[in-house]
């Protein structure tokens, strides 16, 4: 995308954003169940008791989803929602985001949700549209046009 482009670029709208995140969070949903169940057949196999530590599947479920949405947010800029939605994420100049500024956006919409959602509310008076995750990553999602 070109800077004129992105200058032109519409920002979408919050509505929008909350049902890609709705889309993929089936989406995480299934891979912890995946993950609970590899761990819970692991468990078995190994004779390991169901009571106990469960440190294994408690990384796994923290992890899984910075790594969905890091691989696709640095390999496209799109996670399967944000296709549905016509949602692409770049950085500030255009280009692809680098896996921290994946990282920095994922932690900040944590923030943003756990701060009662006005990290997302913001973009409704940002000049720019920006949520708080956005601008701490220097990342902004754009609607892209019909094909």
């Amino acid at each position: 995308m070109t800077q004129s482009d992105l200058e032109n670029a519409v920002t979408p709208s919050l509505w929008r954003r909350l049902a890609a995140i709705f889309y993929d969070g089936w989406l995480v949903a299934a891979i912890w169940l995946l993950g609970a169940m590899v761990d819970t057949f692991a468990r078995v196999a190994l004779g390991a008791a169901t009571t106990g530590s469960h440190l294994a599947l408690q990384i796994f479920l923290l992890a899984a989803p910075a790594g969905f949405f890091g691989w696709f947010w640095t390999h496209g800029g799109q996670t399967l929602g944000m296709r549905a939605w016509r949602l692409k994420l770049l950085d500030r100049h255009g280009a692809v985001v680098t896996w921290r500024q994946s990282l920095l956006r994922y932690a900040g919409a944590w923030l943003s949700l756990l701060a009662l959602g006005l990290g997302y509310l913001w973009i409704w008076i940002d000049r720019d549209g920006l949520a708080w995750h956005d601008r701490l990553s220097n990342t902004r999602l754009v609607m892209l046009r019909r094909d």
